[in-house]
């Protein structure tokens, strides 16, 4: 994935503020004697700093949120959206008419946040403003009432207000490290940075924070408790690492991303903490443990005459998303960026790929907050945001959807729900009309299953094993299936078994989330894997359900018997110690098979079992 030429200039300079200080006691430390009462007085302010941390978060993102966000048409060259140069459109006049609009067009459907996002703090030749304390200051003519008047305005609609700052002390706010921290007598800007001034964030526009000294906590402080003043109830920290692709110790932001959670927690105002952009999935656990939401890809955004394009980073999501599938949950969400569905002109969009846009966006659970121009949208794109069954599979509980296929041009994805049925969504992204077929057996069950449509709020009747649609150009249908047969009866065959046959590099190793405690890895260069005395009675397409384990997306040539196999590409299942399962089509004799994994010429995710049915 490559980034929009604007990053490293215009957005580093509309980089987000978001230093983090956390000062705690290091654990195991003797205690003198005499010191009893101060550890009680400690262990008191502890229980309290968790009390306060709970109730600032206590209801923030049991589901995804919902809203608007100023980004997309902020960055878009689209006629007349930034007639006073680029990134102008962010204006109080501006975010006004969009907080009204929204409040008429899209509340009653959930969308509840008005987010402003970077650049609040400039003025258009990007000329950065900060107060006496080192904080960003709004614009006097982008904002000329301030911040807290769009914020109070932003309520008085019934809606929620966001703002967005860049993580780290920009260098703006350094002023040559004299400048005092709000609230911490004796602490200055050079306290809280280190003293080779070392960089950080997505565009290297701040200093990175130290976190050994107590003041860069009270600059955190300072900044949350300004936002809670004013009011707001979203906060966008942008430029987090690891991630915003970056790496190293200077762009690890968990500490700053901690001490923000800490900050908020103390102005006892319940405040959304939202990371961005292109996080490190290998720090899942910080993201999750921290904040409310985090985006796992680049930039939407196209930075062209309309706000996004499909081949830009839209489609790009199909191939991100499988990763951070169990990272997801009540609490924090993965973030896929802004859904500009609502204007085709605008968009950029094509019909179908609007559809297929939301339709992975709501599977994902995925906050479902649009850029598009809300007084503006048209009567498609209105049907799309508000359609109540789609929103209510973005925000139920069920797991995240993941594919059940091998991931190519045509993918069928599914999630199991709490009532025992299957959201199921099935997508064409190929260049041309295919149809998809969603196979029962793919899912666990066979025979008769009612099957609903979602996007056209329909039942379709029942259908037997399967389920098959012709779909566009980058197309899609989502379904809510329903068995109404039995729990399919197959067979269970292990990796390591004795009976198989490996070859090349391949070779049995542990692994303590697979079934039998183990796996066949080292499938790479001519590597393979071969399940030998596969027993069914029936000639038929069978479909074979693979339990694998793959840190990266990987392809794999699969092949019954003799056959000449097909290179299929699995999903990433996020890292090297989960399984997920995909399925394959394989055409099996009456008797005993042979099932083969083949690397061929590259490397192939590790193999733990094959979950066959015992008929066609």
């Amino acid at each position: 994935m490559k980034l929009p030429s604007r990053i490293p200039t215009i957005r580093a300079v509309l980089g987000l503020a978001v230093a983090a200080a956390l000062a705690t006691v290091a654990p195991g430390q003797a205690q003198a004697a005499g010191t009893a009462s101060t550890t009680s007085a400690a262990a008191t302010a502890a229980t309290a700093s968790a009390t306060a941390t709970a109730d600032a978060t206590a209801g923030i993102a049991t589901t995804p949120y919902m809203g608007w966000s100023s980004w997309s048409m902020q960055s878009s060259k689209y006629p007349g959206l930034n007639p006073d140069g680029d990134y102008s459109y962010l204006t109080e006049a501006n975010v006004l008419k969009q907080t009204d609009a929204l409040a008429t067009t899209l509340k009653s459907a959930g969308y509840d946040y008005v987010n402003i996002d970077a650049g609040w703090w400039m003025d258009n030749s990007w000329t950065q403003e900060y107060d006496a304390y080192g904080r960003q200051t709004p614009d006097p003519t982008r904002f000329p009432d301030g911040m807290k008047y769009v914020a109070d305005h932003i309520h008085s609609k019934g809606l929620k207000a966001g703002i967005y700052l860049p993580v780290g002390l920009e260098k703006g706010a350094y002023g040559g490290g004299t400048v005092p921290i709000w609230n911490a007598p004796g602490c200055t800007t050079a306290d809280i940075v280190y003293s080779d001034l070392r960089t950080t964030n997505g565009w290297d526009s701040a200093y990175k924070i130290n976190f050994d000294n107590p003041c860069a906590q009270k600059y955190i402080d300072s900044q949350a408790q300004e936002l809670a003043d004013w009011g707001y109830d979203f906060l966008k920290l942008d430029g987090v690492g690891p991630g915003s692709f970056k790496s190293g110790d200077n762009y690890n932001n968990v500490a700053d991303v901690a001490a923000w959670q800490k900050a908020i927690a103390a102005t006892g105002r319940p405040i959304h903490l939202e990371l961005s952009w292109s996080l490190d999935e290998s720090y899942a656990a910080d993201w999750q443990q921290y904040s409310n939401g985090w985006r796992i890809d680049t930039d939407v955004e196209c930075y062209c005459n309309t706000l996004v394009s499909w081949e830009n980073s839209v489609n790009d999501r199909w191939d991100d998303a499988p990763a951070w599938s169990d990272k997801a949950g009540p609490g924090g969400w993965n973030d896929l960026d802004a859904v500009d569905v609502g204007n085709g002109t605008m968009d950029g969009l094509t019909k179908a790929e609007r559809q297929s846009y939301m339709t992975l966006w709501a599977i994902n659970k995925s906050p479902l907050f649009t850029g598009d121009d809300l007084t503006q949208l048209d009567s498609y794109g209105i049907s799309l945001l508000t359609n109540k069954e789609v929103i209510a599979v973005d925000q139920n509980t069920s797991p995240v959807a993941r594919p059940v296929t091998s991931v190519g041009d045509q993918q069928v994805w599914a999630t199991k729900n709490a009532d025992g049925s299957y959201t199921v969504a099935l997508f064409n992204l190929g260049d041309s009309p295919a149809s998809v077929t969603a196979n029962w057996a793919s899912l666990g069950f066979t025979g008769n299953a009612s099957v609903r449509d979602l996007w056209n709020t329909s039942n379709l009747g029942t259908y037997k094993d399967k389920i098959t649609e012709a779909l566009p150009a980058h197309g899609s249908r989502l379904f809510t299936i329903k068995p109404g047969g039995g729990k399919l009866a197959t067979t269970s065959y292990e990796a390591e078994a004795a009976s198989n046959t490996l070859s090349g590099n391949a070779a049995v190793s542990g692994c303590d989330a697979c079934s039998g405690g183990k796996k066949v890895g080292n499938l790479y260069v001519g590597g393979k894997l071969q399940f030998n005395d596969i027993t069914v009675k029936k000639a038929g397409i069978y479909t074979v359900n693979v339990s694998y384990v793959s840190g990266d997306a990987r392809s794999v040539t699969v092949l019954s018997n003799t056959g000449n196999g097909s290179s299929l590409k699995f999903p990433s299942t996020g890292d090297w110690n989960t399984v997920d399962t995909i399925s394959v089509q394989l055409a099996l004799k009456a008797g005993t098979n042979t099932i083969t994994f083949d690397s061929g010429s590259g490397y192939a995710p590790d193999i733990d079992k094959i979950v066959v049915p015992q008929s066609v």
